[in-house]
């Protein structure tokens, strides 16, 4: 390739460049970055409401499962103290009958 196609190719980059920067700081490309922006943050804005209501309904589930585990803790208490009143009461009687 010769020098003065290597010379073309250069001065069309650094016009390409030129002409690039220009449009990237245009009053239009401008405002497509705004709306690109806006449409980005009430997308954020949306998906943090979904987030928000996700992590409102994990908490019920909780708290409904700790009562649920509390209950059954407690009528398991309920239980061994009903049995082992039984038991009392079966040896009573029978150290009674002897």
């Amino acid at each position: 390739m010769a020098i003065w196609a290597k010379a073309a190719l250069f001065v069309g980059g650094m016009a390409a460049s030129t002409l690039g920067i220009k449009a990237l700081t245009s009053k239009c490309a401008k405002k497509v970055y705004t709306h690109t922006t806006a449409a980005a943050l009430r997308g954020k804005e949306a998906v943090m409401e979904n987030v928000t209501k996700v992590r409102e309904c994990c908490g019920d589930i909780a708290a409904d499962a700790r009562a649920l585990n509390e209950k059954n803790a407690q009528e398991q208490a309920e239980d061994i103290i009903e049995d082992t009143y039984e038991e009392v009461t079966a040896e009573e009687e029978t150290s009674d009958e002897v």
